[in-house]
């Protein structure tokens, strides 16, 4: 796994691995948002499986980050080269856990709910509404995440 720690490809003092899921993260608004559309043109099926995939693939990529962010020393060592300070860039990642944190509670809540409903006939239904707007929560969630690991990696990385 030491092609994890070489260079990146996005210009920025990052390894591999960071540029690699910086690159998922930041996609995951839109990637989510064509799941979305796929409801809207009444696709519930595609919608169902890409909401899936998409959660399934996000979860690996978090594993696969974590544990390079372990193996390379933490977030000390991808702080070394930074020129922010210390304090804010750790008040950042705080925000950022607690932010992906609870979006990974609401996600997996919509998730197993939908399945839920879907299986009592209620969903496209009566659960509808109540989908929407769980749905909803989850895509600010998301898009919130993706912009508080993206405000990260540009502090670790690029300032």
């Amino acid at each position: 796994m030491d092609y994890m720690f070489e260079a990146g490809f996005l210009g920025t003092r990052a390894p591999f691995f960071m540029d690699f899921v910086m690159i998922i993260v930041a996609f995951l608004p839109l990637l989510t948002l064509g799941a979305i559309a796929l409801a809207k043109i009444n696709n519930y099926k595609l919608h169902a499986l890409t909401q899936t995939i998409i959660f399934i693939v996000s979860v690996i990529v978090v594993g696969y980050f974590e544990y390079g962010v372990r193996a390379g020393g933490g977030f000390d060592a991808f702080m070394k080269e930074s020129h922010t300070s210390d304090k804010y860039a750790l008040w950042v990642l705080i925000f950022h856990i607690i932010v992906a944190t609870l979006t990974l509670v609401v996600w997996i809540r919509t998730l197993l709910l939908a399945y839920k409903e879907k299986r009592n006939h209620k969903l496209p239904g009566a659960y509808s509404i109540t989908h929407q707007k769980a749905g909803k929560l989850t895509f600010i969630g998301i898009f919130l995440t993706s912009f508080t690991g993206v405000w990260v990696y540009i502090l670790l990385f690029v300032y």
